[in-house]
């Protein structure tokens, strides 16, 4: 046998080997989804499922904008391509009302469809694989009380070769395993909970967790990273540079979650969606829960280098001193000591001085309301400056916030708030 044919077998059998590893990993699932859908299900479940699916952001998503509740059709923005999320409604051609429960439970549990397709990771099964069998089957008991609707969404526009199976398999071979645990073991039995609602439920590492080339990740971490396609930085949850709340008591991490806004901090831009339509819901038990965890999670003590601030006040923050004692003193004060319950202290607020400037762009330019929550029903908001103040204006007034009253962070140049100009024009669908 010549070398060069027995290279060849070689590269034969290797490949027979790993497409067969991931047959296994991705379809050698052992759940039966034949059969038909299951009967009503008593109230009870029918309210548990209710509540999953609000405080887990579930209709947010697969809600378009002004359409019906849970028909789908909501454009979702990857770096890969636009994603349109499914019918959740038990239409019977359109949506899951032919889904037996066993083929609900493997497409939370195990990311494929009734049909047996890979789902596309937009959809986080990643993080539902953590959810019970029964929590599972209360969440298809609500969607299937739920008035059927006619509604096929959109094909995705994927590029090639993201949207395929066979690229999905790959992708899953390297970042998804069914199952598993929310939490340290270690964990009192409220933190433990706390982990279930954090990384299972709510998903919140599908955000707050730093993403590879490929949208990978390892779904329990929670130190931060750029959400992918939308053009803002969900900040470190473990890092007190950032967002990390292991200092504050419970309570204020309660209601920052609960309403929106605590002494110690507000949500804005995507976490501020994130309370309206989710967690405001939580119970009193499980935002307590909730915040026990954040506050056990091990801090990241040290900050990573970032560009200082310039040693003496340049040109660029001069000029915004004078814009921003026009534009924005008369809400932050002048000296960015911001108005209690109303608008946020830009001095010694870690937001202002994070390394990742994307989300004071944003709000610069676009400007945003906090959400509207039982608990603080009418947010006072800000006003957005994208027609109003150039790139260099906008950039002056940033570079003077994270230089003056103490804080020490790099300036914002003009050319920053450019590309962010560019970066979020095609997000605006």
């Amino acid at each position: 046998m010549t070398a060069l044919r027995r290279a060849g077998l070689a590269l034969i059998a290797l490949a027979a080997v790993t497409l067969a590893l991931l047959w296994h990993l991705n379809f050698n699932d052992g759940i039966r989804v034949a059969g038909p859908p299951p009967a009503a299900a008593d109230a009870a479940t029918v309210q548990r499922g209710a509540y999953l699916a609000r405080v887990g952001n579930c209709l947010a998503c697969h809600t378009a904008r002004g359409g019906p509740p849970a028909a789908g059709g909501r454009p979702i923005a990857t770096p890969f391509g636009t994603v349109y999320t499914s019918n959740l409604t038990p239409d019977d051609d359109t949506g899951i009302g032919r889904w037996s429960a066993a083929a609900f439970w493997r497409a939370m549990h195990h990311g494929r469809s009734a049909d047996g397709r890979l789902l596309n990771p937009v959809f986080p099964y990643t993080h539902t694989t953590l959810l019970t069998r029964a929590d599972s089957d209360a969440l298809l008991a609500y969607f299937r009380s739920l008035p059927p609707l006619h509604q096929r969404p959109a094909a995705h526009e994927l590029r090639w070769p993201y949207g395929t199976q066979a690229a999905l398999a790959v992708w899953r071979a390297l970042y998804f395993r069914p199952g598993g645990s929310a939490g340290d073991a270690s964990l009192g039995q409220r933190a433990q909970r706390g982990a279930y609602l954090v990384h299972g439920v709510a998903h919140c590492s599908a955000c707050h967790a730093a993403r590879d080339r490929l949208g990978g990740a390892d779904w329990r971490d929670l130190s931060g990273g750029p959400i992918p396609g939308m053009g803002w930085y969900a900040p470190s949850l473990v890092a007190r540079h950032e967002a990390a709340v292991g200092d504050w008591p419970e309570a204020e991490i309660a209601a920052l979650l609960h309403t929106g806004a605590s002494r110690l901090g507000v949500a804005s831009g995507p976490m501020a969606e994130v309370v309206f339509q989710g967690t405001q819901y939580l119970s009193a038990d499980d935002l307590a829960d909730v915040a026990a965890y954040l506050k056990a999670l091990p801090p990241q003590a040290t900050p990573p280098a970032a560009p200082a601030a310039p040693p003496t006040r340049t040109r660029l923050a001069t000029a915004g001193e004078k814009l921003y004692g026009q534009k924005c003193a008369a809400c932050h004060g002048e000296q960015g000591e911001g108005v209690p319950g109303a608008y946020p202290p830009l001095a010694g607020n870690r937001a202002v001085t994070m390394a990742q400037t994307q989300n004071l762009l944003q709000v610069m330019l676009y400007g945003g309301f906090g959400p509207a929550t039982a608990g603080r029903p009418r947010p006072f908001g800000m006003p957005p400056f994208v027609l109003e103040l150039n790139d260099a204006e906008i950039a002056s007034v940033l570079s003077h916030i994270r230089t003056a009253w103490g804080n020490r962070a790099a300036e914002v140049s003009p050319l920053d708030v450019l590309q962010m100009r560019q970066a979020s024009s095609g997000n605006l669908r």
